[in-house]
């Protein structure tokens, strides 16, 4: 029985940045938090 072959998921660039985007962090309090601590934690990237 052959594998069925899969494709690549294609990043959506516009979704990806509404939902893990810096704004998108920077609108919820649980996302401001997750931005603290990837400062705190020394990040080069905080978000997408």
């Amino acid at each position: 029985m052959a594998a069925k072959s899969q494709t690549l998921r294609k990043r959506k660039n516009r979704k990806m940045k509404k939902v893990h985007g810096f704004l998108a962090r920077m609108k919820t309090a649980g996302g401001r938090k997750t931005l603290l601590t990837r400062r705190r934690k020394g990040r080069s990237k905080l978000s997408v």
